[in-house]
């Protein structure tokens, strides 16, 4: 399995760009998959940088409905003409910042007929299956961080219903997918007890102390390795990382093997 980072935050590979987002190029032994498109039409630009032809996605994820993962929806939509594009029923519903700003999906894409609508368990094919998890138990509280949705035209505390992650099972080893986390790793890495884990830990808004540290230890606990990138901060990131016996940063035009 290869990984190619499309859109990150960060970059260190000369004429490769960055953004607040994430979009990952993920090719199976039988399946080219997009996970995300990032904030803007970025993971385009790297992809052709790349020699990455989008328009071969044989279907695109969307982990949940924020705009940082979801903003290059439509231009992928134009670039790929066939690919089914699997998201929460709950993508769509307004999402807030901590300050009150909408940043969800773009609604005008709703009611493409390509959009497949998934609920707690979908299997996409052999190996491939997605989890909204909403009905697991958490073993750790997780914090919304301000951000919020709309309730009965009330904006109330998210609870991340619309986020769900990508198990891709193959050569016997169990790979899993996240964006943002957002319903706690420590949580994520509970439920699905991966081999290896890609995705963001959504800690870029913890100081660096000792309740971050426990976090680091307790990760380290689970015989996984880890990739992460994007809302795990980077200072956090720094932070944890002696912790973690098998943790990497990954940023765009990164390449990962598996």
């Amino acid at each position: 399995m290869k990984i190619t980072v499309l859109a990150e935050n960060t970059s260190d590979i000369p004429g490769i760009g960055c953004e607040h987002g994430l979009s990952l190029f993920i090719e199976t032994m039988s399946k080219k998959i997009l996970f995300d498109t990032g904030q803007s039409n970025l993971f385009e630009k790297n992809a052709e940088k790349l020699d990455i032809d989008l328009a071969m996605v044989d279907f695109a994820v969307l982990s949940h409905g924020h705009y940082d993962h979801s903003g290059g929806l439509k231009r992928f939509l134009e670039i790929n003409t066939t690919a089914p594009v699997y998201l929460s029923r709950y993508a769509f519903e307004p999402h807030y910042n901590a300050d009150g700003k909408y940043i969800g999906v773009d609604e005008s894409l709703s009611e493409n007929s390509r959009l497949v609508f998934t609920d707690e368990e979908y299997r996409i094919g052999e190996g491939l299956t997605l989890f909204s998890c909403n009905n697991r138990k958490r073993i750790i509280d997780t914090d919304c961080a301000g951000l919020s949705t709309l309730e009965n035209g009330k904006l109330v505390p998210e609870d991340f219903r619309h986020e769900q992650y990508l198990l891709i099972e193959e050569n016997g080893k169990r790979i899993l997918i996240s964006g943002c986390s957002h319903k706690g790793i420590i949580n994520i890495v509970n439920w699905f007890r991966p081999d290896t884990l890609i995705g963001g830990f959504h800690y870029m808004k913890l100081d660096p102390g000792d309740g971050l540290k426990a976090f680091a230890v307790r990760l380290n606990s689970y015989p996984t390795k880890y990739y992460t990138c994007h809302c795990t901060g980077i200072g956090q990131y720094e932070f944890i990382k002696p912790y973690i016996d098998d943790l990497e940063y990954i940023s765009s035009g990164r390449k990962i093997e598996l």
